[in-house]
C-alpha cells in the first residue's frame, strides 16, 4: 500500500515513469473492477475487461491536471471514468441504430427490442443517478464509489470525510430514491 501511495505522489509531481508503474502496479485491480462493470452490463459487446481498462488508461492520461492523494481516490476516479465509457458506448450504439451511415436492414423485432430495452436500462440509470446528484450529490459519491468503484463504506467515508454509519444511511437512501426514480 505505502508503494502504491509513493507512486501516486510522484505521479503528482509530475513523473511520467511513476505514472506507467502505478498503472502496471494496479492494473489487476483495475481489470477486476472493469470485469465487475461489465458483467453488470453484458450487452455491450464491443467492450471487454481489456479495452475498457485500456480506454480509462488512455482518459487518465489525456485528463493530466488530476491529483489523487491515495489510492482510494484513484479507484473512484476510474470507477466515474469507466460508467462514462459505458454509457458513451450505449449512446453511440444508440445513435448507429438510429440511422447515420448504416443501410436498414430488417431484423428480428425480439432480438432488436431485448437489446434496446437493456441499452435503455442502461440510460435510465445513468439518468436516474445524475439526478440523484444534482438533488444529493453526496448520495451520488456514495452510489457511484460503491457500485461503480466497488469500494467498501470505510473506504468512502475515507474519501468523503464521512463515518461508515453515515456512508451506510446514504447508500440505503440513495438505492431508495434510486429504486424510486426507476419505476
Amino acid at each position: 500500500m505505502s508503494d502504491i501511495t509513493a507512486l501516486i505522489q510522484r505521479v503528482n509531481a509530475g513523473d511520467s515513469e511513476a505514472r506507467d508503474a502505478l498503472f502496471g502496479l494496479l492494473y489487476q485491480d483495475l481489470r477486476r473492477l472493469a470485469r465487475s462493470r461489465l458483467r453488470q452490463n453484458e450487452t455491450i459487446t464491443l467492450l471487454d475487461t481489456t479495452s475498457l481498462v485500456h480506454e480509462s488508461y488512455l482518459r487518465y492520461l489525456n485528463a493530466q491536471e488530476l491529483q489523487f492523494a491515495d489510492r482510494g481516490k484513484f479507484f473512484a476516479y476510474a470507477a466515474t471514468v469507466m460508467r462514462s465509457i459505458i454509457v458513451d458506448e450505449v449512446r453511440k450504439r444508440r445513435a448507429e441504430r438510429r440511422g447515420g451511415d448504416a443501410v436498414h436492414v430488417d431484423v428480428d423485432t425480439a432480438a432488436a427490442g431485448a437489446i434496446s430495452s437493456e441499452d435503455a436500462q442502461i440510460m435510465r440509470v445513468h439518468e436516474a443517478l445524475d439526478e440523484l446528484s444534482a438533488l444529493d450529490a453526496r448520495l451520488g459519491q456514495v452510489v457511484e464509489l460503491r457500485y461503480f468503484g466497488g469500494l467498501t463504506e470505510a473506504e468512502i467515508g475515507g474519501i468523503l470525510g464521512l463515518t461508515e454509519r453515515t456512508v451506510r444511511r446514504d447508500w440505503d437512501k440513495a438505492r431508495t430514491l434510486l429504486f424510486a426514480a426507476l419505476k
